[in-house]
């Protein structure tokens, strides 16, 4: 009895060594599915990231054209202050006057060069 006890262990053993054998490759199969999968996720961010860096990198240089064109049009044209008049201060009114006077804001003495 303890003969075919072992030997039922045995094929027993063999039988689930053989069903293990056999599960093992499908779940290698199913590695390499989720793998496959993360991958083209992966190649598909790859390729979203090269585009929007592409765009960037367009849109940059357009940027810096744009600002060497307002330096440059900031020199040649109107810019400079050069012969332009001073602006001149604006006109009191007799009450502004008055109240500026008595405040010690303007001298009349020196407005006229006599002081």
């Amino acid at each position: 009895m303890d003969e075919e006890k072992k030997k039922t262990d045995e094929q027993e053993a063999e039988e689930e060594a053989k069903s293990k054998a056999a599960a093992a490759p499908a779940k290698k199969s199913g590695a390499k599915e989720e793998k496959s999968d993360f991958v083209k996720k992966a190649e598909e961010a790859a390729a979203e990231l090269r585009k929007q860096n592409e765009e960037k990198a367009r849109l940059l240089e357009k940027e810096e054209k744009l600002q060497d064109r307002k330096e440059a049009l900031a020199a040649l044209g109107g810019g400079s202050p050069a012969g332009d008049k001073p602006k001149e201060p604006a006109k009191l009114t007799d009450t502004e006057y008055a109240e500026a006077l008595q405040r010690g804001e303007v001298n009349p003495l020196k407005e006229d060069g006599i002081i």
